[in-house]
């Protein structure tokens, strides 16, 4: 595994910020060690269908984490049914975990969600969530791995 300078991660586990290096592996690597779906999506920036993906409707406690590093990404806490067929979230579990890019992909403006530690692709966040941040993460299930609480 090739490694990079450290960037600051919350650890849910630890309850605080640690410095974590950065994940950059070749492309060869991650196509190994992922699925084609998850390396289409997290690595390709691709979208999964809406309400066939894997996450969008379970109901158990737990962490959502980064499918390509494990960076805890998203608590079920923070997880809300927004009728769009994928996970959405009113929050990651800490802003240092991700971070945001302007996508003007396919005719649109949109804001989209990379892991920190690793750039994988995660999905995009919209102004249309909830109280009290208003914000919908709406990301794809196969950019996540979800740990049981």
């Amino acid at each position: 595994m090739e490694l990079d300078e450290e960037v600051p991660v919350y650890s849910v586990k630890e309850g605080r910020t640690v410095p974590v290096k950065r994940c950059r592996l070749p492309d060869e690597e991650w196509r190994r060690r992922l699925t084609p779906t998850q390396y289409a999506v997290a690595r390709g920036h691709g979208t999964e269908p809406a309400f066939a993906n894997e996450y969008y409707a379970i109901r158990r406690r737990g962490v959502y984490k980064c499918v390509c590093c494990g960076t805890d990404l998203f608590s079920s806490d923070d997880k809300f049914e927004s009728g769009t067929g994928w996970p959405s979230f009113s929050r990651p579990v800490a802003e240092t975990n991700v971070y945001e890019v302007r996508d003007t992909s396919y005719g649109m403006d949109r804001t989209e969600v990379r892991c920190r530690r690793c750039d994988a692709h995660l999905g995009h966040v919209f102004p249309d969530g909830p109280p009290p941040t208003h914000r919908r993460y709406c990301m794809n299930s196969a950019s996540l791995r979800f740990d049981e609480a």
